[in-house]
């Protein structure tokens, strides 16, 4: 990750409007893992990520700039839901279940990284595989006019196989596949893992080898798949995922107002709540959590928390958590000026998505500026009148619009349909005027 502050967020403004100060606080701790990583050793130990808290109505975009991390990162990240943990000792997900996941991203990042190093090697241990079910290799004390004969037949057929000319035959294949396949659960303690794989191979269940009769474009894939296992060291892969997932990972956790306990409530000893945050105390501090693939540490894991707190204020977080998250970001709530950007400035816009999907049926789909200040003007009042559900409104509010439009598609093609002014107030006036019906439709 070499991406100055500045291009994180240049990045991050292509798809979300506004909340610079977010993707600033956020830019900055992302460099300031880079940063860290060229100190001498003594000194990378003592300092300690700057966890986040992002405060914000739903619908701003806290979600949305976690979504666009990922694409934009080649470091291990997670996104979990607060409300989803329970107390340790009750029925649910316990909380170190988040670093486990992470552990897991990690080695499939680092096992994704190595396939791409590994491309051709992979590549032709798949050829070499399907040619000898299509083409038999000949016995080996073959005269050597047999030999270059076979050749010749094998580089032919290579050639076909690489221009596709063969996807549609049928071949039988051999395939290893675990028996434990499907019945691992991540979320599982890393000991009742190791039971489990344990008993499969006393059993002689671990990498049966499977027959199946398949495509050759099937096969290609299935076999991919085989040959990157056997090309990996997964030692090694172990080994660099660990320090990636320890020194470069990062856990967004979602909703965490839900687990606030409100200063208002009955009672505190709600078990999916503030016992989830004592739960959370250690590993946000720094701890050793145990996985299938080893002890993980997670003093320099980056946390990100957001949430909402409609019904509750982050002081109702207990304060031994709050100052585990000494950066603190508001984000704005959106007016009717930045509900218009939305809809037209971003990479993938939602005016440019329904354009698109509309021209897969030949369909030209244009809207007048007029109608876009229109649709942000109606979902920003929908959103004073409502609940504020910020961007979510224009979802509502587009669909509700191009309802018929979509619905009577296929009558429309060819043709070119303008969205006007006239026809935004048409399809909605009526529904923001009625409050009533507002609440159900909008």
């Amino acid at each position: 990750m070499t991406l100055t502050p500045k291009q994180i967020v240049n990045y991050l403004d292509e798809y979300i409007i506004g909340q610079f100060e977010a993707k600033k606080a956020i830019a900055i701790a992302l460099r300031n893992r880079t940063r860290r990583m060229k100190l001498p050793l003594e000194m990378q130990e003592e300092i300690m990520p700057k966890n986040i808290l992002m405060i914000g109505s739903t619908g701003v975009g806290k979600t949305e700039i976690a979504r666009r991390l990922v694409k934009m990162m080649r470091l291990p990240f997670v996104k979990v839901e607060a409300s989803k943990y329970t107390e340790v000792g009750f029925v649910g997900r316990d909380v170190e279940s988040m670093v486990r996941d992470l552990m897991q991203a990690s080695i499939n990042l680092i096992k994704e990284e190595h396939k791409e190093k590994n491309t051709s090697a992979i590549d032709e241990m798949v050829e070499k595989k399907i040619i000898e079910k299509l083409l038999p290799p000949i016995p080996k004390g073959a005269s050597s006019e047999k030999q270059e004969e076979y050749k010749r037949s094998y580089e032919k057929m290579k050639s076909r196989l690489q221009n596709g000319d063969l996807d549609e035959l049928k071949i039988e294949v051999e395939i290893n596949q675990s028996s434990t396949e499907g019945l691992e659960n991540p979320h599982m303690p890393p000991e009742i893992i190791k039971v489990q794989e344990n008993f499969m191979q006393i059993i002689g269940g671990k990498n049966k080898p499977l027959k199946k009769e398949m495509s050759v474009k099937d096969a290609k894939r299935a076999l991919r798949t085989e040959a990157s296992e056997k090309l990996l060291d997964m030692e090694a892969v172990k080994t660099e995922a660990k320090v990636r997932c320890e020194n470069g990972g990062i856990i967004f956790i979602d909703e965490i107002d839900k687990i606030a306990v409100s200063s208002k409530s009955q009672s505190r000893q709600d078990p999916s709540k503030e016992g989830v945050q004592r739960d959370l105390l250690p590993i946000v501090e720094g701890s050793s959590v145990q996985t299938k693939y080893g002890s993980i540490k997670t003093d320099h894991i980056l946390f990100i928390a957001a949430g909402a707190f409609h019904l509750s204020k982050p002081s109702d977080l207990i304060p031994e958590l709050q100052g585990r998250f000494p950066l603190r970001v508001e984000l704005e709530s959106l007016d009717e000026n930045v509900l218009y950007k939305i809809l037209t400035q971003p990479k993938h816009s939602l005016l440019k998505q329904y354009e698109a999907l509309m021209k897969t049926e030949e369909v030209e789909l244009i809207f007048e500026d007029d109608a876009i200040k229109t649709i942000a003007k109606i979902s920003q009042k929908a959103n004073e009148k409502m609940e504020d559900i910020g961007a979510r409104r224009l979802h509502t509010v587009l669909e509700k619009i191009l309802e018929d439009i979509s619905y009577e598609a296929d009558l429309h093609k060819g043709e070119e349909i303008k969205v006007s002014k006239d026809l935004v107030h048409e399809k909605l006036d009526n529904i923001v005027e009625d409050d009533e019906v507002a609440r159900y439709i909008l």
